[in-house]
């Protein structure tokens, strides 16, 4: 019998367990894994799956059952390929599970943004609306998406379906290409420059490595608009968060995210500060869960289970 374990089952919710019920393969599962715990969980493994647990060569070096990494991701910067390579150590990650998604969640927050619905949400819920003298309340400006320059850093898939349906709502569509190789006939290339100092909506899908590092802090967000915003479904570390919080502070920008430099978010973060001002409302973050949609899950799962079949089937 097999064993195989899952070290963080927690960072997939809800989910059919019995999925891994695999003929051959004894499953065990744990909520979540500290790294002092990774070695005596996964001593007699031969196939690990994991989330976000970090498998280094420190470790991947004393578990000598181990053939096979299953990530439930499409990242793969928590494991050490290369010793994985000398090892001969098989890893598996997914990848596009959560294209619909990820673009369904930019388009929510730039909707949210551009709509304020934080402000108006709270603005009824606290009864301010029940002592109007009129219908409605107009306090925040609220924006059109059509006409509107939307740019796009990082036009892989995820960048793509976001151009498709901003697009489909009357936006321009330009983009940038980190790498200077994914460009695309049907939208403009343009450079940072260009595109940060002319687009109304700037939304990031691309991946961190060291071209994207910082690759918006200071210098280049002074180049936005005024009234811009800024989106971050890529990776935390592209915007420089620190800086980013000086700018709001000082400027009628706004800025949507899902991802933050360190997940989860410091009790200390600088945005902290914000949430509690004057200038709450140019703020809206989530939680690392646009790819975590329910059909894009239950891809991301199913794609986990056949890579594992995959592999017991080639053995």
């Amino acid at each position: 019998m097999k064993k195989l374990v899952m070290l963080d089952a927690l960072t997939l919710g809800e989910f059919d367990k019995s999925l891994f019920n695999i003929a051959g393969c004894e499953t065990i599962f744990y909520d979540v894994s500290s790294n002092d715990e990774i070695l005596s969980r996964c001593k007699d493994a031969e196939i690990v799956i994991t989330n976000k647990v970090a498998l280094r060569k420190d470790v991947l070096t004393k578990l000598p059952n181990l053939k096979l990494i299953c990530i439930s991701a499409t990242g793969t910067d928590n494991i050490d390929l290369e010793a994985c390579k000398e090892l001969g150590i098989e890893v598996k990650n997914v990848k596009g599970y959560s294209t619909k998604s990820v673009a369904q969640h930019t388009l929510m927050l730039a909707l949210g943004l551009l709509g304020q619905i934080q402000y108006y949400t709270q603005y009824v819920a606290s009864k301010q609306w029940e002592e109007s003298e009129i219908f409605c309340n107009l306090d925040f400006p609220l924006q059109d998406i059509n006409n509107k320059e939307w740019g796009i850093i990082g036009l892989g898939s995820i960048g793509q379906e976001v151009a498709k349906i901003a697009t489909t709502f009357g936006a321009k569509v330009s983009h940038y290409s980190t790498s200077g190789k994914n460009t695309h006939a049907s939208y403009p290339n343009k450079t940072l420059k260009d595109l940060l100092s002319t687009s109304d909506i700037i939304s990031v899908h691309a991946p961190l490595n060291e071209t994207t590092r910082n690759l918006i802090a200071k210098d280049e967000l002074a180049l936005l608009k005024e009234g811009a915003i800024l989106l971050n479904l890529g990776r935390g570390g592209i915007v420089n968060e620190k800086d980013l919080a000086s700018e709001l502070k000082k400027r009628n920008i706004f800025f949507g995210a899902d991802v933050l430099e360190k997940e989860p978010m410091e009790k200390n973060h600088v945005f902290n500060e914000l949430f509690t001002s004057k200038d709450k409302n140019k703020l809206l973050l989530t939680p690392h869960v646009a790819w975590a949609y329910e059909d894009s899950k239950k891809t991301l799962i199913a794609s986990v289970v056949a890579n594992i079949k995959t592999y017991l089937g080639g053995k």
